[in-house]
This record gives structure tokens, sequence and C-alpha cells, in this order.
């Protein structure tokens, strides 16, 4: 295969790959159990969810936004009773947010949703493209945890 051929097939590859997460992601995301939160505002709750208790500057900075976007979103978590604010212990001016347990169970809610809906789909496929799947999963996690150069 020349050059020029082999950089076709690899964009024709990029090009479907991308296609098919973005397909996939719709697919999953339309899985939710609650219509109650934008978005965004779930994947502040995930984030909150994974990380711990943290400043709304370091809820911004993780979700990439910018800290009066985040205040809107704490706030409108808040008002639903998903995420607690306290005074940060050592800084006075800071805030941490925390996921409730209301938060906690709306999480858990669509995490099951999701993989339900996605484990029904893998149960439908052969065990050899179960196999490539595994396989792809761990690919595209090195990909995605890779940083630019």
């Amino acid at each position: 295969m020349s050059n020029k051929e082999q950089d076709v097939a690899e964009r024709s590859l990029a090009s479907r790959l991308r296609l098919a997460t973005v397909r996939l992601n719709r697919r999953l995301r339309a899985q939710r159990t609650s219509s109650s939160v934008t978005l965004t505002q779930l994947s502040a709750l995930f984030c909150l969810h994974k990380c711990g208790p943290l400043t709304p500057g370091e809820l911004a900075a993780k979700e990439v936004v910018q800290p009066p976007s985040m205040t809107r979103v704490i706030a409108a978590l808040e008002e639903h009773g998903y995420v607690s604010r306290r005074p940060h212990p050592t800084d006075g001016r800071q805030a941490i947010v925390e996921i409730t347990e209301e938060g906690s169970a709306l999480i858990l809610a669509d995490i099951s949703a999701r993989e339900a809906w996605l484990d029904k789909r893998l149960a439908e496929l052969a065990p050899e493209q179960r196999d490539v799947l595994s396989q792809a999963a761990e690919i595209i996690d090195r990909m995605a945890s890779q940083q630019d150069k």
C-alpha cells in the first residue's frame, strides 16, 4: 500500500471511528434517567462523584468552563438538592462543593440505565465481536488518556 493509500485509509478510519463514537455517545445520552438536569449539570455532578469535593474553581477547571458558568451550574444543582456547599477549611473566600446522597443516587441510576442499555446491545453480539470491542475499549482508553504534544 502506498503512503497516499495509507493516508486515505487512516483518514477513513478516523472518520468512521469519530462518527461511531458520536453516535454511541448520543444513544447512551438518550438513556438518561432524569431530565431535571442539563447535560452540563450532569457532567459536573459526574465529576464531583468521581473526584470528590472540590472548590467551584477546581470544578470549573476540570469541566473546562469559565468560573461564572460553573457558579450557575452549582446553583442549579444545589437548588435540586444534588450538591451542597460548605466553607473552605483554610480559605474563607472559598467554598467546597460536594455531591449529596440525592446527587449520588441520580448518578448511580444514570450509570445503571446507560450500562443496562449497553449490556443489552453487547449481548446481541457474537463472543468474537465482544472480544474485539474489549480490545478496542483498551486502545481507545489509552488514546484518550494521552496528552497532545
